[in-house]
């Protein structure tokens, strides 16, 4: 079967469930609304230097980017692809269980965006710290152009790989924040509900690859295979607009910003972690056949997937030399 048991949905999902996560309480002027260590930048000496006040800021922003990208990712990347899978316009003959999985996966993926801005908007609240204004088309732009380059006149299967890529990657947020106690709890609360969810949401999306991949023709498979690496490190390459933007308005000066982005993301560090990230995504392309297709294997050391490969994804690169 395809989809694993969801019986239990309307009991155990967030959307159904869960309570209302709220700020309680007045804000303590320390409050950590993200674990220090998974912010790259957050020890440079340019950081540390800056007023506490400042770099308090910099911490509720660095917050508010994670929950606003997720609320576009979800909504504009997962559910564009997994309404078409509940829609019946996959391309595939799928059962109505299977669809039905769908649309609550559809269902937990609107809340999950819901959950995210509602928080925002309280912390912002609370702080009097305003969120900078976010543009989300410059990241879907060059996620959506992996596709059309190298999956040419095939739209539909380029975002089922997006959400496939994207359900099946495990991050460090997911896994980590709720256990750090020192990390605001509604935070903590929210990351753990969504992890929760996440994690029935990545069976779903494995087996829904296989069932994919096995009806894919061989001519395709070859295309596609060399285009899932590309939407891998796409999908985990940080966008630095709003990081550069933050760090300009916490007060360094272009020159500044430049160098903490280059010094913070642009190492090997980045490279291993963006390899922990895949490796689940990378297990099950390589359990079901992906890399034993011609070219393959190099495609994927070249987008530093595997161990042997370059140390930095090209578009990480260019990332860097973009931002202001």
């Amino acid at each position: 079967m395809l989809n694993n048991d969801t019986s239990d949905w309307y009991e155990r999902s967030g959307v159904r469930s869960g309570p209302h996560r709220t700020v309680e309480g007045p804000l303590d002027p320390a409050t950590r609304f993200f674990p220090h260590h998974l912010v790259p930048y957050w020890d440079h000496p340019l950081v540390r230097a800056l007023p506490d006040r400042r770099r308090h800021e910099l911490l509720a922003r660095h917050l508010y980017h994670y929950l606003t990208f997720t609320a576009h990712f979800e909504t504009r990347v997962v559910n564009r692809a997994t309404e078409r899978i509940a829609d019946g316009r996959s391309g595939l003959a799928l059962p109505a269980p299977v669809r039905l999985d769908a649309y609550r996966i559809y269902c937990d993926e609107g809340y999950h965006a819901l959950f995210s801005l509602d928080v925002v908007e309280q912390i912002a609240g609370a702080t009097g710290i305003p969120p900078l204004p976010y543009a989300f088309d410059p990241f879907l732009n060059r996620l959506d152009g992996i596709g059309a380059e190298l999956l040419s006149g095939e739209p539909v299967l380029a975002q089922h790989l997006q959400v496939v890529v994207f359900e099946t990657l495990v991050t460090s947020v997911l896994n980590e924040v709720p256990k750090d106690r020192a990390v605001l709890p509604v935070v903590r609360e929210i990351v753990r509900d969504h992890a929760r969810d996440e994690g029935h949401h990545h069976v779903y999306f494995s087996r829904f690859f296989e069932r994919l991949w096995s009806d894919l023709p061989t001519p395709l498979k070859r295309r596609a295979a060399h285009c899932l690496p590309e939407l891998i490190v796409s999908s985990l390459t940080p966008d630095l607009r709003p990081v550069g933007a933050a760090l300009t308005v916490a007060g360094l000066d272009p020159d500044d910003v430049r160098e903490v982005i280059a010094d913070s993301y642009r190492d090997r560090r980045s490279a291993e972690a963006l390899r922990a990230t895949a490796r689940h995504s990378v297990r099950l392309f390589r359990d079901t056949g992906v890399l034993e297709l011609p070219g393959a294997i190099d495609a994927f050391a070249a987008a530093g997937l595997l161990a042997d490969g370059p140390d930095l994804p090209d578009p990480l690169v260019s990332s860097l030399e973009e931002t202001p």
